[in-house]
């Protein structure tokens, strides 16, 4: 394939995909500039793997793999430096309703305390990926998916009541 139709395929894939790749760097991100530098870094990674990418899984599966093995990776490495605290946090506004907002925010808080793994099956699972698909993106069986699923769920409910 040709560089310029390479490059246009891309940046088609990429507009397409971008929300796919909004949301798994926004659960993995501490605050706005985590968020920025990961969704950069999975752009990258997705541009050094797409001449690569044969169509043996969906599309999206293929994103999803990807850009949580970035923000894993990033989780990684962010944990081998000493954690800071940002002065501020621009957490975007996924919802016109105050009241909607502040229920995702406290999602979005008690997910980020749950591991890596969990994070990426109440993603997936929020976004209504089908557990074969959520299987084939984590690399378990189905059967395990829903099994930690469910387990992931009842923490969730456990930490919100406490």
């Amino acid at each position: 394939m040709e560089t310029k139709d390479l490059e246009k395929d891309f940046l088609t894939m990429v507009e397409a995909q971008k929300r796919t790749i909004y949301k798994v760097c926004y659960i993995y991100a501490n605050d706005q500039d985590d968020l920025n530098d990961l969704f950069q870094e999975t752009v990258l990674n997705l541009w050094k793997s797409f001449p690569r990418y044969r169509g043996d899984s969906k599309l999206t599966t293929w994103v999803y793999r990807i850009a949580m093995n970035t923000c894993i990776t990033f989780l990684r490495r962010s944990n081998a430096r000493p954690q800071t605290v940002p002065m501020t946090a621009n957490v975007a506004s996924m919802a016109a309703d105050e009241d909607k907002s502040g229920q995702l925010k406290e999602l979005y808080r008690l997910i980020n305390q749950l591991g890596k793994l969990e994070r990426a099956l109440i993603l997936l699972w929020l976004e209504e990926r089908s557990y074969e698909e959520i299987a084939d993106i984590l690399g378990i069986t189905k059967t395990n998916v829903a099994v930690k699923l469910n387990r992931t769920k009842e923490k969730l409910k456990k930490m919100s009541n406490c």
